[in-house]
């Protein structure tokens, strides 16, 4: 299995990203679709709007955040599938616009996708 690496979609693009896939649910402010280098754009994956919403990126709600995130990941396996087929040949980078590099969603669903690397279809 190659490396599943986030980052945030405002730095700078590069070889070793691989599969460059895009897993917020809304356009990242500031960035044109030219010159955001994405290979995917999954929005299905993302937290719910009102899990989003509750959310509101507040350190203290984090843990209970993931938790409730990683219910919705469990109804939700398609693309979660076609990111562990990707990484069968290439690394993929999953990139999100949230500005705490410690408390975003894509730090969960990173680990969760490390975490079942035997999904069932």
């Amino acid at each position: 299995m190659k490396q599943l690496q986030i980052k945030r979609i405002y730095d700078a693009e590069s070889p070793k990203d691989g599969i460059r896939i895009l897993v917020d649910r809304l356009w990242p402010r500031g960035i044109k679709k030219s010159d955001a280098h994405l290979d995917y754009w999954f929005k299905e994956i993302t937290p719910s709007p009102e899990l989003r919403k509750w959310f509101g990126h507040l350190p203290e709600r984090f843990e209970e955040f993931s938790k409730k995130y990683i219910h919705e990941l469990e109804n939700n396996k398609t693309q979660i599938r076609q990111i562990k087929d990707m990484l069968k040949s290439k690394n993929v980078t999953l990139l999100y616009a949230a500005k705490s590099p410690r408390i975003n969603h894509a730090i969960v669903l990173r680990n969760y996708i490390m975490q079942n690397a035997e999904i069932k279809t």
